[in-house]
């Protein structure tokens, strides 16, 4: 017996042994930064959004502009060369309503954008007829020439780049022009300018002269015609 119970082996405890409980988080352990993807975190689940805006019309307005000329300065300085630009722009509404405007920064866009201000502060009506000028027209300005003519429906714009660019913003459609002396943008801009500073309209003629318009009549019919020389 005493062989017996040297020989057993020892007891083995065969109860898996119980998983170490998980340490306590705190209120970091269920922190969710993110939120629940499904209702939104922070307490903004029940938060929508609201119509996307269109910005894209903001600031933007129904005046004809066209930049004309930019031009780049250079100052030597200690340092180097500093630069600086002008810009030369014509705003209208196509109806009759033109001005130009010229503006000097360090950077183009702020150069534009001044020359922009500056031409809507300076528009000028002038007089059109169905589409052109009234009558002919010679613009001067320093050593710049510039002849406008009436054109018939159809013609279209005759004009170079510069004068071209005053003409659309006026609404003009039929036009034929000649750039005469200068071609100096700026010159030939004001130049332009003066000339159609000269149009008149035919009632504003007519009452210079004391004189009124005569209504106009409406045409007979050709039987009509035909029954009176017949009687």
């Amino acid at each position: 017996m005493a062989d017996d119970k040297a020989i057993q082996a020892p007891a083995v405890n065969t109860t898996a042994a119980a998983p170490a409980a998980a340490p306590h988080s705190g209120s970091r352990g269920h922190d969710n930064r993110g939120g629940d993807r499904r209702g939104g975190g922070g307490g903004g689940g029940n938060r929508r959004r609201g119509p996307r805006q269109d910005r894209d019309g903001e600031g933007k307005s129904d005046l004809f502009e066209k930049v004309v000329s930019v031009n780049r300065c250079a100052k030597v300085v200690k340092g180097g060369r500093r630069f600086s630009f002008s810009a030369l722009l014509v705003v209208g509404d196509r109806n009759g309503k033109v001005g130009i405007g010229f503006g000097k920064a360090n950077e183009v866009s702020e150069a534009v954008r001044k020359a922009t201000e500056a031409a809507k502060k300076r528009m000028e009506n002038f007089p059109r007829r169905e589409g052109t000028i009234p009558h002919e027209a010679l613009g001067v300005f320093d050593g710049a020439r510039v002849l406008l003519r009436p054109a018939s429906p159809g013609t279209g714009l005759i004009a170079g780049g510069v004068v071209r660019s005053v003409i659309e913003a006026a609404g003009l459609r039929d036009v034929m022009t000649k750039s005469l002396g200068s071609s100096t943008p700026s010159n030939v801009v004001r130049a332009t300018l003066d000339a159609l500073r000269q149009l008149r309209s035919q009632d504003t003629i007519l009452k210079l002269r004391g004189r009124t318009v005569r209504a106009k009549t409406p045409k007979a019919d050709k039987a009509e015609k035909v029954a009176a020389s017949a009687a």
